[in-house]
């Protein structure tokens, strides 16, 4: 579909149902340290080199559920993370070949325009703190790691570059800064999507109020702000309500399934594919500057299924 509308006359349009998690599916094919590039476990970003099937049949598992959006196995792949795996210095190009695997799999789906969006996940690193080892470290290298990352799923074929799971406002407005020199230097438009991660308490990390976040970047060029990870749809609600009456942007909610639980070690989340819906279904009836729904931790091909008939529903 090579004359499908653009992601944001889409979106002028209709709510666009993003994907789900990514990580707890890939631990459904109960990964060994041997499937991944030079046996680094826990380096899912890298499946795309070792496992493409198996990143390929999540994304499609997401597309069948309906979704419109699909997000890029690319979270950790700024040239931080990546640094950690020995790959940092092919960030450009890592990045476009996860890119470009996703576009390749939604190409296939010709029933309505989908949509790759190319999924930015933080340093590691807190600019905005004091701590020695997290907040030591030069703006201008996280500028560049963002940005770098953002040139290759530019040039993969990405949709829209995607901040997420953000802790620190600073990092966040560095990574728009790099999504905005990427787009310059490839010569190519893609919308930006700025999304902060809020404790159950409505602060981020480092105690930014949600009103404080979206007053440091609504000014900066990007399309979209949103509220991703860390909580359920409940704990997001004060939130929401207020970034509804402000007049600038379309909204993105992507909860987890519920607050995580801690069962024996391991973080679970509780919320069933209805739970969600229901939840999410009175954010869109009642929030009218929601444009993107979809689901983080927790969530899978059955809660977005949940969500396609609930945005279906209101149509």
């Amino acid at each position: 579909m090579t004359n499908k509308e653009s992601f944001l006359e889409a979106l002028e349009k209709k709510i666009l149902l993003f994907d789900g998690a990514m990580g707890t599916e890939i631990q459904k094919f109960n990964p060994k340290p041997e499937d991944f590039p030079d046996g680094k476990d826990g380096f899912n970003d890298g499946l795309i080199i070792t496992k493409p099937e198996w990143i390929k049949k999540i994304h499609r598992s997401y597309l069948e559920a309906g979704a419109d959006c699909i997000e890029t196995n690319s979270f950790g792949s700024n040239k931080l993370k990546l640094d950690e795996y020995g790959f940092g210095n092919q960030t450009v190009e890592f990045n476009k070949k996860i890119a470009k695997l996703a576009v390749e799999v939604a190409s296939k789906f010709t029933d309505k325009p989908r949509y790759v969006i190319g999924s930015m996940g933080p340093t590691g690193f807190l600019p905005s703190s004091n701590d020695p080892d997290l907040g030591q470290i030069p703006l201008d290298k996280i500028r560049q790691a963002f940005e770098l990352q953002a040139e290759g799923l530019i040039l993969g074929g990405v949709d829209a570059l995607l901040i997420e799971t953000s802790q620190d406002i600073l990092e966040v407005k560095l990574a728009i800064e790099g999504c905005h020199n990427a787009i310059q230097k490839t010569g190519k438009k893609v919308p930006i999507i700025a999304n902060t991660t809020l404790d159950q308490y409505g602060k981020m990390l480092l105690g930014t109020n949600i009103q404080a976040a979206y007053t440091t970047v609504s000014d900066m060029g990007i399309d979209v702000f949103g509220l991703n990870c860390s909580t359920g749809p409940i704990e997001m609600t004060p939130s929401i309500r207020w970034l509804n009456e402000q007049n600038t942007h379309k909204l993105l909610v992507v909860p987890n399934a519920g607050m995580p639980e801690n069962v024996g070690g391991h973080a679970e989340y509780k919320m069933t594919p209805d739970d969600m819906a229901k939840a999410l279904k009175d954010f869109i009836s009642k929030y009218g500057k929601i444009r993107i729904i979809g689901g983080c931790c927790g969530t899978n091909p059955q809660h977005i299924a949940a969500l396609r008939k609930v945005i279906d529903e209101k149509a």
